[in-house]
């Protein structure tokens, strides 16, 4: 079933990263915390973190999570695990620019919950954390044009990277306004490659006029 939001994330109580990651590292009845990390660990209008435990995790960034969770990918994180074990990362951790589930970007919310983003930006920092120097792999698509704001989230994600030593890489061909390819549809046997991303979000296009409908579209 797809996720549709139910409103806004100002809505929902939301859990700060460090408790929710606290709470993830402990035994689950639901998954295998051996195996996985999962932040927050029980389903939610939200998501930080989805990926497997390893010692060379690639960090793939999309824009917002759908309704993956442990033992149940969606075909999108199928092929991220595909090609972090092709190109010879031993695990994966789906990230996103903004944590709202939204299984269509179109519904995601209009105005940027400042809070919800703010622990985003700490759960991206914990994840830089865990490789001496981390491989980031830029993976949104075109899908960033769907909100003005996901770009101001890019360019702290950009710096927070920055202080990590991390290392942009893309998968397959970007798209004719420089977009990364997203991963549904690559070849298993697709290799990443360098990708500047700082250069990519200077061509940042002029802000768009959008239409609001209560909040969300």
């Amino acid at each position: 079933m797809p996720h549709i939001p139910q409103g806004t994330t100002d809505t929902v109580a939301l859990e700060l990263f460090e408790p929710s990651l606290d709470a993830a590292l402990r035994p689950s009845p639901d998954y295998d915390v051996s195996r996985w990390l999962y932040v927050p660990n029980t389903y939610s209008e939200y998501r930080y973190i989805l990926g497997t435990r390893g010692e060379h995790p690639l960090i793939c960034v999309g824009i917002n999570p759908s309704t993956a969770r442990p033992g149940a990918l969606d075909p999108t994180l199928k092929s991220v695990e595909r090609i972090a074990l092709g190109n010879g990362f031993d695990s994966f951790i789906m990230f996103n620019v903004y944590a709202q589930r939204a299984t269509s970007p179109d519904d995601m919310e209009w105005v940027l919950n400042d809070e919800l983003h703010r622990e985003n930006m700490r759960a991206f920092d914990y994840i830089l954390s865990l490789s001496e120097r981390p491989t980031v792999w830029a993976a949104w698509g075109t899908v960033i044009e769907k909100r003005d704001y996901l770009w101001d989230c890019l360019q702290e994600m950009i710096a927070i990277g920055q202080e990590h030593g991390a290392r942009w890489v893309k998968c397959g061909r970007v798209s004719a306004a420089g977009h990364p390819h997203h991963p549904l549809y690559l070849r298993a046997d697709s290799r990443i490659e360098d990708f500047p991303v700082e250069e990519y979000a200077a061509r940042r296009p002029a802000a768009k006029k959008s239409r609001k409908r209560g909040g969300v579209l």
